[in-house]
């Protein structure tokens, strides 16, 4: 009887510290609701500050508003991640192994939009090991960089497609043009029919060039189309 009372009082006990005291400081045991706070705002600083660099350098058409708030949610959902990862090295060998058989099937359009989501992690990561300071300067020092980039880029030259459609014996004067005219350039495509020759040629020009009027003002050439290309590289 005494033994069957004293295993009672024993699981009594286990149970009011699993549910108790013991459950609670566990919890708080590797970092405080303060440290969740503080990860979480400094994540949301970090991308805020990420986004406004990704508006300000965008050179595409139209900007999508959902991959701003991507990248907001990936550095807040990174932040703690690491943060409870990194008090624990069986957890973070668990993560990684799953993180491992991920696949994501988004296709990126862009390469720099995956350079800003891989930005966007690394401030999570940083955030989440509580350095703060190193992450602001991270990411102030990256931001400064990315917009002197952009100023850079919009002075130098612009790569331009221009199509042509004329007739063969334009032709020596249309290259006469090109290469009086056009700082580089490289034929894409030529195609001659009967009816007329249609070349594609890609430009790069210092500066927007009238080379559309030029080139009609030969006898021979029926139309010109300058279209930009920013997002290519074709020289």
């Amino acid at each position: 009887m005494t033994t069957l009372a004293l295993l009672t009082e024993k699981t009594t006990l286990s149970k009011h510290d699993i549910v108790g005291s013991s459950w609670w400081t566990d919890q708080f045991s590797r970092f405080t609701p303060m440290d969740v706070a503080l990860v979480l705002f400094f994540s949301l600083i970090g991308s805020l500050i990420i986004i406004t660099v990704y508006k300000r350098t965008f050179k595409g058409v139209i900007y999508n508003p959902t991959f701003g708030t991507t990248l907001i949610l990936l550095t807040l959902v990174t932040g703690p991640v690491v943060m409870a990862i990194g008090s624990n090295v069986a957890l973070s060998m668990g993560m990684v192994g799953a993180l491992s058989i991920v696949r994501f099937r988004t296709a990126v359009k862009e390469p720099i939009d995956t350079a800003y989501m891989f930005w966007a992690i690394t401030m999570g990561i940083i955030i989440g090991t509580k350095s703060y300071i190193i992450a602001m300067g991270v990411v102030l020092g990256i931001s400064v960089i990315m917009l002197g980039l952009s100023f850079v880029r919009t002075r130098s030259s612009e790569n331009y497609l221009l199509v042509l459609h004329y007739d063969p014996s334009a032709e020596q004067e249309i290259d006469a043009e090109l290469h009086r005219g056009v700082r580089a350039y490289r034929i894409r495509s030529k195609t001659i029919t009967r009816s007329g020759a249609e070349m594609t040629v890609d430009l790069r020009l210092h500066q927007r060039t009238d080379i559309v009027s030029h080139m009609l003002d030969i006898a021979g050439v029926h139309d010109a189309t300058l279209v930009s290309c920013q997002n290519e590289s074709t020289i």
